[in-house]
């Protein structure tokens, strides 16, 4: 968030927090991107803020719930679960877990495949994941908010994203970026957060998200189609990178490099 959205969402968070009855003396920043997520203490919850355009609170919240059983963080119980928006922003309130050691590849890997299996038997409306490549290409179309991005970079992207976007295989309901940002190390284990980019698609398109050593001991596998899909995911995150508004600390010199892997992966293809 911007430094002027910033001090209104903090303060959002803890006005509302205290509304609720939860003691939010002081806010920790644990992490600042489109989403703001902060520790509030001493009440100790998680409280993360959104503007009102940019989030999807209500649909996390309910399937955080429907996911119980699964390796998902826990909503705070001591309020009731619910979006609160207030100041052209929302917050929802969850549990807050002390950082544990860190996932193994193969705690890494049982945890998706749990979380898998979980949202395998929801059906509930989500986008396919062609529509977020869609996203990329119209973003990556659009020379007015990508205005640092050269040509032969444009023309890269653009060709990945064509050709790698036409993916089959086995489909449900993914959580769309189980990268290790979005996996909580508690010591009641890995627990996955964030489910704004919740989809639909082959379990390959979320395993893209993850380290390759993990995919290792993810059960059944195609891993040409994991191969494709990590391309693409590197096609699109590095296309978001050159967006103008975006806020990802480091994004440029993130989206240069990952530029350079694209190029090493199509170059040891020909």
């Amino acid at each position: 968030m911007q430094a002027s959205e910033f001090r209104r969402a903090v303060a959002v968070a803890t006005s509302t927090a205290s509304a609720l009855g939860l003691a939010a003396d002081d806010a920790v920043v644990l992490n600042n991107s489109n989403k703001l997520s902060l520790r509030l203490l001493p009440g100790d919850v998680l409280a993360r803020v959104a503007p009102v355009a940019q989030q999807v609170a209500q649909f996390e919240i309910e399937l955080a719930q429907r996911l119980g059983g699964s390796p998902v963080a826990a909503l705070d119980p001591r309020v009731p679960a619910r979006a609160y928006e207030r100041d052209g922003f929302v917050v929802t309130f969850w549990s807050y877990y002390e950082p544990g050691s860190p996932a193994s590849p193969e705690e890494y890997a049982d945890a998706l495949r749990r979380l898998h299996e979980g949202m395998r038997r929801l059906d509930i409306p989500a986008p396919h994941f062609t529509e977020r490549v869609e996203q990329a290409r119209r973003l990556l179309a659009d020379r007015e908010r990508t205005p640092e991005l050269a040509d032969a970079d444009r023309a890269l992207l653009g060709e990945v994203l064509d050709n790698q976007g036409r993916v089959n295989g086995p489909e449900q309901l993914l959580h769309g970026e189980p990268h290790p940002g979005n996996l909580l190390t508690t010591d009641n284990g890995p627990l996955f957060i964030d489910f704004e980019t919740c989809c639909r698609g082959p379990v390959e398109f979320d395993l893209a998200h993850a380290p390759e050593d993990m995919s290792q001991h993810y059960p059944g596998v195609d891993h040409e189609l994991l191969r494709r899909c990590r391309l693409l995911v590197l096609a699109m995150i590095t296309t978001w990178r050159w967006d103008r508004d975006d806020q990802l600390p480091d994004g440029r010199r993130l989206a240069a490099q990952w530029l350079g892997e694209i190029r090493t992966v199509l170059t040891g293809r020909d």
